[in-house]
């Protein structure tokens, strides 16, 4: 039997969250030349705030910003490139966007000037391996942190050896990434996990990670997802020998969400908001009998 979600309140600056009881939406604003899924649709400040307010439009409940592609075989960005990238995009939608903003970086200066800029969360990739200084950042400033899980950097990680044991392997790493944050003086009550699904991992043990969510949310956190449109499914859904492309994979997206909230998601990260929105809510119906019978 499908073990329930632990419910959970996140408290941000501005208001406070409650997770587990419905899923939340995360939509993914890219301002890069270089991401795998939609580099360079954004990369101009217009486009990229009018693409922020659509999502928020579609019914997203928080809004990941990110200047720094960390697709497989990326090299990194300069901070200088990356604040010059999200800073214009923050400032454009503050005090217009009324979701809440992270800041995906691995990097302490982008962290702390996006914060100054209204963002209120701190998505790091790296789990604290790039600049466990993010950790003080984030106790200093009272914002919640999600650590993801990645094995290797972005530029090697598909290319070194994958974990014998993925689930231990993602265990270990973020109950690592967890003590890290904590002992940095970050509220247990303010961490997020993310298992990192298609960072250092091989396409078969994305699926394992997804179905022994389980045994993650066993850690004591909120968990969130993200796998929308990732290599993993262009290789599932292929066609003729070739991987679909990522604007063909948003089916797929549908179900590895809907598996996600279903094994213990609090939070999905993903590109096509109003599809996903709409995603969420059914399988909430499913996985939360309360939320039926208020139908």
């Amino acid at each position: 039997m499908r073990p329930a979600r632990k419910t959970f309140r996140l408290k941000l600056p501005s208001r406070a969250l409650q997770l587990g009881e419905k899923t939340l939406v995360m939509g993914v604003l890219n301002v890069t030349p270089d991401s795998f899924s939609d580099g360079s649709k954004f990369l101009d400040t217009t486009r990229a705030i009018e693409h922020a307010l659509a999502m928020e439009s579609a019914g997203a409940d928080l809004l990941d910003v990110g200047g720094e592609s960390t697709r497989p075989g990326s090299s990194g960005t300069p901070a200088k490139e990356e604040l010059a990238r999200v800073l214009p995009v923050l400032q454009g939608l503050r005090g217009v966007l009324k979701i809440p903003i992270s800041i995906d970086t691995q990097k302490l200066e982008v962290a702390e000037a996006a914060l100054d800029a209204g963002a209120e969360i701190l998505n790091d990739i790296s789990g604290l391996k790039a600049d466990p200084r993010l950790s003080e950042l984030a106790a200093r400033r009272h914002v919640p942190l999600i650590l993801m899980h990645m094995r290797g950097e972005p530029h090697t990680m598909q290319k070194a050896e994958f974990a014998r044991d993925v689930v231990r392997d993602v265990t270990a790493g973020l109950r690592k990434a967890a003590s890290t944050a904590c002992k940095a003086g970050v509220a247990k009550s303010e961490i997020i996990l993310d298992p990192g699904i298609g960072f250092g991992k091989s396409f078969a043990q994305n699926y394992e990670l997804l179905e022994k969510l389980p045994l993650l949310a066993k850690l004591g956190y909120p968990l969130l997802v993200g796998t929308s449109r990732k290599g993993f499914l262009g290789a599932t859904l292929a066609r003729d020998g070739k991987p679909a492309p990522p604007e063909d994979r948003i089916w797929g997206t549908a179900a590895t969400v809907t598996a996600s909230i279903l094994y213990g998601a609090h939070i999905v990260r993903v590109h096509d908001v109003a599809e996903m929105v709409q995603i969420a809510r059914v399988t909430d119906c499913l996985a939360n009998p309360r939320l039926r019978r208020n139908l």
